[in-house]
This record gives structure tokens, sequence and C-alpha cells, in this order.
């Protein structure tokens, strides 16, 4: 049987427990959802669908949804201002930004080779 946490944490010395208590609390602060990304960049949904060229509703089913193409993912990130990056982690090497994934000139060459496919 397993040893639950907040034992583990009460062996630890003062100034352990601070520091777990304070990188717990930036690795919540750094975890968002897309709605709250839009909020914080003080935009709503009806502006951000402008800027998008889809319609409100599609913004909302956009924030929704937990399984995106890249591109669209793309799009979103860079409607509210910010830049996509996909980073991969390995255990035994620094991580690795992928690059050409979700990029609007590989979605527009898949969907016209999709297209002439048809």
């Amino acid at each position: 049987m397993g040893i639950p946490f907040e034992q583990i944490l009460a062996r630890e010395s003062e100034p352990t427990r601070r520091w777990v208590a304070q990188r717990a609390t930036q690795l919540i602060a750094e975890e968002l959802n897309l709605r709250e990304m839009r909020r914080l960049r003080k935009l709503t949904q009806a502006r951000l669908s402008k800027k998008l060229k889809i319609g409100q509703e599609g913004i909302s089913r956009i924030e929704k949804r937990t399984d995106l193409y890249l591109s669209t993912l793309r799009s979103y990130v860079e409607g509210v201002g910010g830049k996509l990056s996909l980073v991969v982690e390995f255990p035994d090497r620094a991580p690795v930004i992928l690059a050409g994934l979700g990029d609007r000139d590989e979605a527009t060459k898949h969907s016209k080779q999709a297209t002439k496919r048809s």
C-alpha cells in the first residue's frame, strides 16, 4: 500500500515544504485551458471569432473540445496573440521542439492533396 503524499511531505524540512508549495502553485498557474487563455488576453468569443473569421459558436466548440487539429489550435493561439510550439520531452536528453506540425502551409498542402484524390 502506498504512503500518502502528505505524510511524505510532513517528514521534509520547512524550507522544502515551502518550496514544494511554491512550485505546485507555479505549475497550476502555468496550466490554462483555451477559454482561460482567451479571457486572460481580455478577448470575448465574439471578438476572437471575428479575428479567426469563424462564428462565435465555432469558438465555443473549439474551447470545449479535447481533441483538435494542430492547425486549429495554432490558429486559435495566434488569434489570442500567442505562438504555438510543440515540445517533446525525453528522459535521456534535452527537450526537442517539433517543427512543421500544424503549420498552415502543411494543412493547405494536405487539404489540396485530399481534394485531388476525391
